[in-house]
């Protein structure tokens, strides 16, 4: 992507894999995991306690978003909306149920995209990580992902979300 003739590289999965191998934090990882200190699924493991970052960033993205203004901005300017706190949500997924904080806003108008409200179980974890990446694209970010918003002509999985 281009800004001002400066040009920021986006790291793959995998090399960002390899980053974490050669630093080491990856064997350090694994070490943890062999030696039964770290569960790698389960309420207390390692799959859920990264999914539910990635998905509490991608909730927090849409709030701000919604709102028009990041987390801790100022701003000389009284808003009409602001943030209101967190509601806790277990969620179950395949790699084992855990809990969330899902971000409010003060108007109550927050429809959160990632986690539906109601919402329970996050099936297909492949298809939620990537609805999570492309989760705050305006179609720009990500032009080649038509198939994910289903706005623009895409098709979303019908088992995707519970209904």
């Amino acid at each position: 992507m281009m800004n001002d003739d400066v040009v920021v590289a986006r790291a793959s999965g995998r090399e960002a894999v390899e980053e974490l191998r050669r630093s080491g934090a990856l064997d350090a990882l694994f070490e943890r995991l062999d030696a039964g200190e770290v569960e790698m699924t389960g309420s207390q493991g390692l799959l859920p306690a990264l999914l539910k970052e990635a998905l509490e960033r991608g909730l927090a993205a849409e709030l701000s978003e919604h709102l028009g203004y990041e987390k801790g901005q100022t701003s000389g300017q009284a808003r009409s909306n602001t943030r209101n706190g967190t509601t806790k949500k277990t969620v179950m997924s395949e790699v084992g149920a855990f809990e969330i904080e899902v971000p409010r806003d003060r108007a109550g108008s927050f429809t959160p995209r990632l986690v539906r409200k109601g919402q329970r179980r996050l099936d297909g974890l492949d298809s939620m990580i990537i609805s999570l990446y492309a989760g705050g694209d305006d179609g720009t970010r990500y032009p080649s992902s038509p198939g994910l918003h289903p706005g623009r002509g895409g098709q979303c999985r019908d088992d995707f979300h519970d209904h």
